[in-house]
């Protein structure tokens, strides 16, 4: 779950910067509001399960698996974010801190069906 935050927020500063080509650890430690060890350790756990890259203390890149699974849970947050505020009027900050609890809650599959549905529906989420 935490470890889904951080590939997350990565992908999300990459985009805010509008490049792929890594970020340092302290940006996604201020993103998460947690400390440089934790993103470190993260990192590391990350790197093990093949969906990051980083040379010694150097940026932290996206492998092509992690930032395929990075922008589908992005995907599914603002999915969820935007049926929090827009069909039941949840405020946005509201609804932003309980889309990341609700993205972590369902399993992949569900996260895919429920994106088709939407889709079906005439509703795009951007990817």
């Amino acid at each position: 779950m935490a470890n889904e935050d951080y590939l997350e927020a990565i992908y999300r500063i990459m985009e805010a910067q509008g490049s792929f080509d890594g970020v340092r650890s302290v940006d996604v430690a201020e993103q998460l509001d947690v400390s440089k060890a934790s993103v470190n350790k993260a990192v590391s756990t990350l790197k093990e399960a093949g969906y990051v890259t980083q040379s010694h203390y150097g940026r932290v890149q996206l492998t092509d698996q992690g930032r395929a699974y990075a922008a589908h849970v992005w995907r599914c947050h603002r999915m969820l974010r935007s049926f929090l505020e827009n069909d039941l009027g949840v405020d946005h900050e509201t609804a932003d801190v309980e889309a990341c609890r609700m993205e972590h809650a369902l399993s992949l599959e569900t996260q895919s069906k429920w994106l088709a549905y939407l889709e079906d529906q005439g509703i795009t989420v951007e990817g």
